[in-house]
């Protein structure tokens, strides 16, 4: 019986899961460029369903009252903090909104199906980072004064980031984490936030030579106290997110086609000097031929995608629990394996989704600082949304970023949420503009 509702809910969850994908580009056909309430209303139900399926099967297999007061509570959760967002900010982007809740709902659901203390602990810190994430979008809104304390935003990133040599702690041959009353805290998720305010700040004006020069400086020094902290993948995120603003904001390619070959450059010295980037490009390069050591990690990953096929083969079905690390970095080939590629297709999609309506608000809003303030958080988030996808899947070598607000990680959640918080109150700067205009 309970195979059968595993199998029932799993062809039930893929094509719940089309549809919300297709109404997730609706929004972008529309032609005042936003959708009806009573579409976003079909839509969260859609991610209701979605939810009350995967939990059934979670439920029925775990057979424990916590799984069910978990689900519960996770239910409350997005109705509650729906309704509260759609009537503190009537003219939010219920898009925004929805796919953030979704994403999340996909991360509980899994983490709770791999560990379900690790899931209960991703769900009170995602109910704390809503909470904070319900005043962000006001003071974006009202605080005029953020686009003129560029320094600032340097000088508090490079703090952030260079903590872990007096705080930290080495994970996977990273040091880039910080333990306080025996919970982990990962700085360069928040300094990624802080350093594209920076960039923002700086350049938001006509940037001539000199400021140019002083800003990519100071990215650089950003970028340099990551690699130090081998933490390779924030390395990454910061310098794409670096180039593409200062091409945004510059209108050449100049500065950024230096900047690419300089990156090149430092991405083959990282190789030659750190020996676990030797050991990921060796695992991405024949896993195989190294499956008991480098490429064990990678070589189940490809295991389990292929295993799963197009159409899963139902939670609690699979073995993802077989890949090392497989609740943060490598929860997508975990979906895929259980959840199939199907479902894993349309996640990327309502990701690309998310990353057209940030794109979509910069190009619209007039004010350069906010343009490039959306631009850049939009980079980051793509960016390493790529990093962890293209790794797991033997596209890219594996660089041990996590899947935004899908994987296990408390500061990784908390920093995509206030990312989703400041695009909604660009957003809404956005609609007041529109309403200028229109009188």
């Amino acid at each position: 019986m309970i195979n059968l509702i595993t199998q029932a809910s799993k062809y039930a969850v893929i094509i719940l899961m089309a549809v919300y994908t297709v109404r997730s580009f609706t929004v972008f056909f529309a032609k005042t460029g936003r959708t009806t309430t009573g579409s976003f209303v079909f839509q969260t139900l859609l991610m209701l369903a979605i939810h009350f399926l995967m939990n059934l099967v979670v439920i029925i297999n775990v057979r424990t009252v916590e799984s069910a007061v978990f689900y519960a509570a996770q239910l409350a959760f997005f109705i509650v903090f729906l309704v509260i967002y759609s009537n503190i900010y009537k003219n939010a982007s219920r898009l925004l909104i929805e796919n953030m809740f979704f994403l999340m709902m996909v991360g509980f659901v899994y983490i709770s199906r791999l560990d379900m203390e690790l899931a209960i602990k991703q769900f009170g810190i995602a109910v704390g980072a809503v909470i904070l994430s319900l005043f962000v979008p006001a003071i974006i809104e009202k605080a005029s004064f953020l686009k003129r304390i560029g320094p600032v935003y340097g000088i508090l990133g490079i703090l952030l980031v260079g903590s872990v040599f007096v705080f930290g702690s080495t994970v996977y041959g990273a040091t880039n984490w910080i333990s306080i009353g025996g919970i982990g805290f990962q700085p360069s998720e928040i300094a990624k936030i802080v350093f594209v305010f920076f960039i923002a700040a700086m350049l938001y004006k006509e940037p001539d030579l000199k400021r140019i020069i002083i800003t990519t400086a100071a990215a650089a020094v950003f970028v340099l106290i990551l690699v130090v902290e081998t933490d390779l993948g924030a390395a990454v995120i910061f310098f794409i997110t670096y180039l593409a603003m200062l091409y945004i904001a510059t209108g050449s390619f100049k500065w950024s086609g230096a900047g690419l070959g300089l990156g090149a450059v430092a991405a083959v010295a990282a190789w030659r000097i750190f020996s676990h980037v030797q050991r990921r490009v060796t695992a991405w390069l024949d896993p195989w031929s190294n499956y008991e050591d480098a490429g064990y990690q990678i070589a189940q990953s490809l295991f389990a995608i292929g295993t799963g096929g197009w159409f899963g083969l139902g939670l609690f079905q699979g073995m993802p629990k077989i890949i090392p690390v497989v609740q943060s970095d490598f929860i997508f080939s975990a979906i895929w394996e259980e959840c199939g590629g199907i479902f894993a297709v349309c996640l990327v999609l309502i990701y690309i989704s998310c990353f057209l309506m940030f794109f979509n608000i910069s190009l619209q809003i007039t004010n350069v600082f906010y343009k490039l303030l959306a631009a850049g958080l939009s980079i980051a988030l793509s960016v390493q949304t790529f990093l962890c996808i293209g790794g797991v899947t033997k596209f890219i070598p594996h660089t041990g970023v996590t899947l935004p607000l899908v994987s296990y990680g408390g500061s990784s959640i908390l920093s995509t949420i206030l990312t989703f918080a400041v695009i909604q109150g660009i957003y809404l700067l956005m609609r007041k503009e529109e309403s200028r205009i229109a009188r």
